[in-house]
């Protein structure tokens, strides 16, 4: 199993997320988060003083996976959430130990 960390712009969610439902994968925790790599923020003027914008807003997507299904959720995200401009994210695979399902105590790849 892995865990799969894609940081995508917020417009892209729906999307990204429509597409993960069309090749079967729907289990996905997703959170608002800030942060910069090449972007490096940008200065906006606000009453007249300009100050920097360091951390941009994006949208952080995790979901566990089989081992299989790895590629086809990488394709996926990247096709749907490419607008070509910078800033359009960062894709994070990990391996995952063990999952367990705490209502049913199920594991492994049960649980997912």
């Amino acid at each position: 199993m892995k865990k799969v960390e894609a940081i995508i712009k917020p417009f892209k969610l729906d999307d990204v997320k429509d597409a993960l439902n069309e090749i079967e994968i729907s289990g996905m925790t997703v959170s608002e988060v800030k942060g910069y790599g090449r972007q490096q923020g940008h200065s906006e003027l606000y009453r007249g003083a300009e100050y920097v914008v360091d951390f941009l807003p994006k949208i952080k997507i995790e979901i566990i996976v089989k081992d299989d299904d790895v590629k086809a959720v990488i394709d996926t995200i990247t096709k749907i959430a490419k607008t070509g401009k910078i800033g359009d994210g960062k894709i994070f695979v990990t391996p995952i130990e063990q999952v367990i399902r705490i209502r049913t105590n199920e594991s492994g790849e049960d649980a997912i």
